[in-house]
């Protein structure tokens, strides 16, 4: 059980810090009561944490801090779509929260879904997902799709270079050349947006 439990803990490490995650997520690698076996060791381990039920998160820690950081609700909205066979798109005002561009405390996140219409609580958050019809379901990464959000949330007369170095902050630097390959079917003023975002250019 021991070379299973870190197996498994490999396999989720290997997704960086903050990555949510269910027992589907390493369905294949072992019979679905050794993967139950091994979250259950490696969460009473605290190599990983329950964040809610049946799922689990690689928390990340801040140094600055000194403490565990709360869970990426984006990344947890992603394993559950990824458990219950779900698209997902994340809505504008939780795209805000998200990119730390809203001053406002969320009651909860909200997340468009083809699936039905669930709540659920990540760690005393609230994650809701609403039944709808999806618009920008067509990107093949996350952060375009929260960025378009946010972006479209705004408008185009809120932005603002200080707007721009906020989502800049929020995004990893070798997500860039992905992000605009894969918006360019985006709105005009939106893409234009996006490459400002991606250049570091300081235009409006």
């Amino acid at each position: 059980m021991k070379n299973i439990s870190e197996s498994t803990f490999y396999f989720i490490a290997g997704h960086g810090r903050g990555w949510a995650f269910s027992s589907s997520d390493l369905a294949g690698r072992f019979a679905r009561q050794q993967i139950d076996n091994a979250l259950s060791d490696l969460a009473e381990a605290s190599k990983i944490r329950r964040v809610a039920r049946g799922l689990y998160d690689y928390p990340r820690f801040s140094d600055l801090l000194q403490k565990t950081l709360s869970p990426d609700i984006d990344q947890v909205a992603y394993a559950y779509a990824r458990k219950f066979s779900w698209r997902i798109e994340v809505s504008g005002d939780s795209a805000l929260n998200l990119l730390g561009l809203s001053t406002q405390i969320p009651a909860q996140y909200v997340y468009l879904s083809d699936g039905p219409s669930k709540s659920y609580n990540v760690m005393g958050v609230q994650l809701t997902f609403k039944k709808s019809s999806l618009k920008d379901i067509g990107f093949k990464h996350r952060e375009s799709t929260l960025i378009v959000q946010a972006l479209k949330a705004l408008g185009k007369e809120h932005l603002s270079a200080e707007m721009f170095a906020k989502i800049r902050e929020q995004i990893a630097k070798e997500s860039f050349a992905k992000i605009l390959r894969d918006t360019q079917g985006s709105t005009g003023w939106i893409y234009e947006a996006i490459k400002q975002i991606m250049s570091d250019d300081e235009r409006i």
